[in-house]
């Protein structure tokens, strides 16, 4: 503050002192009061991972592994393009929601969900919204998730495809992290259990193996191997995504979510590191004028509602819920890890989020916003983009464009839409002061693109699972002859609902890469706005199970984020179905576009008249789309408001759907690194700082004895 009001210039170091320092505030006191007074965590109540552990879908993780898999489970495009795509209102509004948003919103929804899922056998949201609210407001929420998620999974997975397409190094590197995961899987089943340093230091070696050979495979004879195009990706994206879905999770998806959450963490951490080191300055305004008038290049709309519905992931996210709700109540060991796992891995997030907005805000404004806007308002020459944006302010000259592409060894940044190429460029530009400078700009930045790829496919695997969850609970509730769906150790209903989940995005994800308009440009409002509702709709069904709990003097945990999220989104959607603006508004879009084509007249963006079709198409299904999830999200609300009513008048008739208490046997610690207490804890029981049930602990290494002829 006093720098603005001096007129100063800012560091970028500001924002990372002002990010750890709110989140380790927020983590030491809030998080520990909704943990102990809220959800009042019980140690000793055994979890699904401990009751059921049938090996495939719940297992008992070491806290430490599985918060690795769930932040690389909840970690998408979210907190990578939403933030650096925000950054054309200014670096401060969205370093303020970032910040604020996890503490009070994002995370505290992270946590609670996780919670319940786990006193409810690990069910997912839509299933617990069903049987918790009732069958109008419960179906509508599962049929909002579930819509929901399908297009949150589609977007993710274009995001995936524009870093990787034409780029044999990124396809290399990410997909040799499969065959590393798989060996990960056995190595922890049936090697070496319970060793997990040892297989850490391993998968991260060979991870970065992969890393050095992927730029050797680009130079090499090999690279038109690993030249893949967008389509071709979406067919092998798909194909992983069915195979993720239907192995163990031990095998694949836990191992490989841990190995690249070491390579997410390490750049962020790096990232981190080199802006303290550096001190570079923030070039972009604190406020643009674009946050006022809504005329911005990269995306249409006011600072409210539109800066916090891009943003997304980084400060709240319903996707998360899906996760929380999904994988990782299957595996949790305790109810006390909630905090470490559900609150601490959405604060890693928002981390990446903040450092994602840095980076582009340090980028040369000129260079930012020609890489951001598409080629409709700028052109596609150097000279066009340095005119048209020198006349919003930003001075910027054709030379400065063509000698950043060359930095990264690339033909032409302009137009780059997405943010994550900007995102690599800012990366590139800061890790280059510390480490190689000029001459390493390249591989920084496409090291970059890789890191980004690898970020995000990590989340389509652990929600092409969850989906699988919903389909089976779905088909299971039918009827009770189709109850075997619901069996996690059925394959002909895993393959079946994992079958439906991987078609459903697929179909979408082709849509997107074929789009006239850009994938992104069609998709990303559409999964922001649908992001935010089902994050409102799982701050609903935690608002009425604390209700109904009798918890009701802290109900105001929950409804003051779930009351914030209602009015942005909702306004959100109301402006992008009816707003006159063709630039926002989905109707207006279509109407514009209409109009061309019963002129016979081509409009910015479309090569032929199919093309004017197409985004006349697209505009229509996004604006149905936006306005039946609104429709869905309000029925929920209603219903919800309803059932909380009866029980805050009738106590007695609030009905709870947990599952029994059974005395837990299972020993582990709440946080990452153990107290005093459960140290000693531990080691009387003579188990290991992963924790575990003594009786199957001292089993074990009996056998390996035997084994090993002792």
């Amino acid at each position: 503050m006093l720098a603005l009001y001096r007129g100063e210039e800012v560091s970028a170091a500001w924002m990372v002192a002002a990010a750890l320092g709110s989140y380790a505030i927020g983590y030491r006191f809030y998080a520990r009061y909704i943990a102990t007074r809220v959800l009042r965590a019980d140690p000793t109540r055994a979890t699904p991972a401990e009751r059921v552990n049938d090996g495939v879908d719940f297992h008992p993780t070491d806290r430490r592994v599985l918060l690795g898999h769930h932040f690389a489970g909840i970690s998408g495009a979210g907190p990578l393009v939403g933030p650096v795509l925000a950054a054309q209102m200014g670096y401060l509004p969205g370093t303020i929601w970032i910040i604020v948003g996890v503490i009070f919103a994002g995370a505290v929804q992270d946590m609670v969900v996780l919670f319940f899922s786990t006193r409810r056998d690990g069910k997912s949201l839509g299933q617990i919204a069903r049987e918790e609210i009732g069958p109008i407001g419960g179906v509508a929420a599962v049929i909002a998730v579930f819509a929901i998620m399908i297009i949150l999974l589609a977007v993710l997975a274009l995001v995936v495809v524009n870093a990787l397409a034409e780029s044999p190094w990124g396809t290399f590197s990410v997909g040799l992290t499969i065959p590393i995961a798989l060996f990960m899987g056995v190595y922890l089943r049936y090697l070496r259990p319970g060793r997990v340093a040892e297989v850490t230091v391993i998968g991260v070696a060979l991870l970065l193996l992969a890393i050095a050979s992927g730029r050797w495979v680009a130079n090499s004879g090999l690279a038109d191997t690993f030249t893949l195009s967008p389509r071709t990706l979406v067919v092998w994206l798909v194909i992983y995504g069915f195979a993720a879905s239907v192995a163990p999770v031990w095998l694949l998806l836990v191992p490989r979510d841990y190995l690249s959450t070491f390579m997410k963490i390490g750049t962020i951490v790096l990232l981190a590191a080199a802006l303290v080191v550096t001190l570079p300055t923030l070039k972009m305004d604190a406020v643009t004028d674009f946050a006022s008038n809504g005329e911005g290049p990269v995306f249409a709309g006011s600072l409210f509602p539109f800066v916090f519905i891009t943003i997304a992931c980084g400060a709240v996210s319903g996707f998360h819920a899906l996760i929380s709700s999904g994988t990782t109540p299957k595996m949790i060991q305790k109810e006390t890890q909630v905090r470490t796992i559900g609150y601490g891995a959405m604060l890693m997030e928002s981390g990446v989020a903040i450092m994602a907005i840095t980076a582009a805000c340090v980028l040369d404004p000129g260079v930012y916003f020609a890489m951001n806007a598409s080629p409709a308002v700028i052109g596609d020459t150097l000279q066009s983009a340095a005119d048209t944006i020198s006349s919003w302010g930003f001075t910027v000259t054709p030379e400065q464009l063509a000698a950043a592409a060359e930095s990264v060894e690339e033909e032409s940044l302009l137009s780059r839409t997405g943010g994550a190429p900007t995102l690599a460029l800012g990366l590139a530009a800061i890790l280059a002061d510390i480490i190689g400078g000029d001459a390493m700009m390249s591989f920084w930045y496409h090291f970059a693109i890789m890191f980004e790829a690898l970020f995000i496919l990590t989340a389509i695997d652990a929600g092409t699972r969850v989906g699988r969850f919903i389909v089976q609970d779905a088909i299971a509730s039918v009827h009770p002859r189709f109850g075997r769906m619901r069996a996690t150790n059925w394959l002909p209903g895993i393959a079946l609902s994992s079958g439906i989940v991987v078609a459903l995005w697929g179909y979408l994800l082709w849509v997107g890469v074929n789009d006239p308009l850009g994938g992104i440009n069609t998709l990303f409002p559409v999964f922001g706005i649908s992001n935010q509702l089902l994050a409102a709709v799982a701050l609903a069904v935690c608002t009425v199970l604390l209700v109904k709990s009798g918890r009701l003097r802290y109900v105001w945990v929950t409804l003051l984020p779930l009351t914030w999220l209602a009015v942005v989104t909702l306004t959100a959607s109301w402006q992008k179905v009816f707003s006159g603006d063709p630039a926002v508004g989905f109707w207006a879009r279509r109407d514009q576009y209409q109009d061309g084509i019963d002129a016979g007249q081509l409009l910015p963006g479309a090569q032929d008249m199919d093309d004017m079709r197409t985004i006349v198409n697209n505009a229509t299904l996004d604006a149905a789309i936006s306005a039946v999830l609104a429709l869905l999200v309000l029925i929920v609300f209603a219903d919800a408001l309803r059932v909380c009513v009866r029980a805050v008048r009738n106590p007695g008739t609030a009905r709870l759907r947990e599952s029994p208490h059974v005395p837990s046997r299972l020993i582990a610690p709440a946080g990452l690194i153990p107290t005093k207490e459960e140290r000693a804890e531990l080691a009387a029981a003579g188990l290991g700082p992963g924790g575990g049930i003594p009786e199957q602990s001292r089993g074990a290494r009996s056998t390996a004895k035997v084994e090993a002829g002792e």
